[in-house]
């Protein structure tokens, strides 16, 4: 296993205003390596006596922030993209050192952030408002989109950059301050990210980051000097965030789970919808929401799939994740890997186990390796069909016609994502109309292009980031009526 570059991790610190705090109230924290269990640095955790501070520092800075030119904030925002390329290998690195992420995959996500940040950019001197009509009697009446002034954000540990880009770009960008929480599992490039929107100017307080668990949390969302929190994590969670919020009644928006749907009809093109549902199982082991998760497979072609299945997941290189040739790596922490295989086993009684369903031993003993586990013939109404798993597992069923396939990926508390698989496009926009999901892919999958309002429905969330709606996510409308 080769030995993490730690030496490329920042400084432990927490980001408020133009200071870097060392000490804490929350304490410290011993991250450990998830392909390994060693040690790699101690960093500060944020208590509500920090929380405060990072707050008190956002709101000095709103009417710096919302009174800056719209092309000086364009320009701001642009060049933390040119920051975030110009760093990519390093924050790469990072990402591997702090969750386990493949290196293959990791080196994608400063881009990933970088083109969201570009896209932000362009609509910073764009956001405005509209005239509108009136009567009776003559007037001028027009709206116009204010920021809310400081949001907190609560990002997840399975891709903090990329949250980053889909979550703080567009709260900026529509001219809000933000006091950013990563999880206590991976601080380091969201602390490395503050420290490249210093680089590029932006006055201080703008940005605030304070990495912490729920002792911050609960302090971010009770805070009365915020104005709207955004989440992005679990549905336990979440339910936290909101019994916080309403003590002041702030605004909120939840990015969530996902058991989705993955249909896959007899006419399809059976290769590419079995190679992305594998990519989707292995790809950061599972840890994340827009999974495939049920993979749903027509009667006719059922045990081809089934199959498939098994013989794409032999050729998965499985193992360092600093390694360029590696496909998974481990998940996330030792208390990740003792829950998922809680679940494979008691799936063991309930469905046939297709492949895996092992932790790996050997040279990957101490890490949190799970080989990736396939179970057939789930029954829809399963715990391990019905709960998300967050991990390197997949579950296959069959179903008989349309109505049956629409009937399955519909029977879920979650509403996230859903995919189709087929060749007849009549049906798939048919389909697509009748699915419960807030974003569905149909014969492929691309990543979530910046421009893509994304989000779900049910207990997948609300509100919507990316695209348009995204920066719309962070204002609020104000109506102004003038008679005439």
């Amino acid at each position: 296993m080769t030995t993490p570059p730690v030496d490329v991790l920042p400084d432990p610190a927490l980001l408020i205003g133009e200071d870097r705090l060392t000490t804490s109230s929350g304490g410290t924290l011993q991250h450990r390596y998830a392909a390994t269990g060693q040690t790699t640095r101690e960093f500060p955790l944020a208590g509500a006596q920090e929380v405060d501070r990072a707050v008190q520092a956002a709101r000095a800075a709103v009417p710096v922030w919302t009174a800056l030119p719209r092309d000086q904030r364009r320009r701001l925002l642009w060049r933390v993209a040119e920051l975030l390329r110009e760093n990519a290998e390093e924050l790469a690195l990072m990402s591997v050192v702090e969750n386990g992420m493949p290196l293959m995959l990791a080196t994608h996500n400063p881009a990933v952030t970088a083109d969201l940040f570009e896209y932000n950019a362009g609509w910073a001197d764009k956001v405005g408002g509209a005239v509108e009509p009136s009567w009776p009697v003559p007037a001028l009446d027009y709206s116009t989109e204010e920021p809310y002034g400081v949001v907190g954000v609560i990002i997840p540990w399975n891709g903090p950059l990329a949250s980053i880009g889909m979550v703080v770009a567009p709260a900026l960008t529509a001219g809000n301050c933000v006091v950013l929480k990563p999880p206590e599992l991976t601080p380091w490039t969201s602390l490395r990210f503050g420290e490249l929107v210093a680089q590029a100017g932006f006055p201080p307080g703008v940005l605030n980051v304070v990495p912490g668990g729920p002792e911050a949390g609960e302090a971010l969302t009770r805070h009365p000097g915020i104005d709207k929190l955004h989440f992005t994590g679990s549905g336990l969670t979440a339910r936290h965030v909101l019994a916080g919020a309403q003590q002041n009644l702030t605004p909120v928006s939840l990015e969530l789970g996902g058991k989705s749907a993955n249909l896959v009809f007899a006419d399809a093109d059976l290769p590419a919808a079995v190679q992305q549902a594998v990519g989707g199982l292995v790809q950061l082991s599972g840890q994340t929401c827009l999974c495939g998760t049920r993979l749903i497979v027509e009667d006719s072609v059922y045990d081809d799939v089934v199959q498939m299945t098994a013989s794409f997941l032999d050729h998965v290189q499985v193992g360092d994740p600093l390694d360029p040739q590696t496909v998974m790596g481990p998940v996330v922490s030792a208390t990740a890997a003792d829950r998922i295989m809680g679940v494979v086993e008691r799936a063991r009684g309930e469905s046939r186990l297709v492949t895996g369903g092992t932790r790996l031993d050997g040279d990957y003993a101490d890490g949190y390796f799970i080989a990736p586990t396939v179970f057939a013939d789930v029954d829809n109404g399963s715990h391990l069909a019905q709960n998300e798993v967050f991990g390197p597992v997949l579950s296959i069923m069959r179903f008989s016609d349309t109505e049956d396939a629409v009937r399955l990926a519909n029977d879920t508390p979650y509403g996230l994502a859903a995919y189709i698989w087929s060749s007849d496009l009549q049906r798939t926009h048919r389909v697509a109309a009748q699915l419960q999901a807030g974003n569905i892919w149909v014969n492929g999958f691309f990543g979530i292009p910046p421009s893509m309002p994304f989000g779900g429905v049910k207990q997948s969330g609300f509100g919507r980031i990316g695209g348009r709606d995204g920066i719309r996510e962070f204002t609020r409308p104000k109506n102004v009526w003038i008679a005439l």
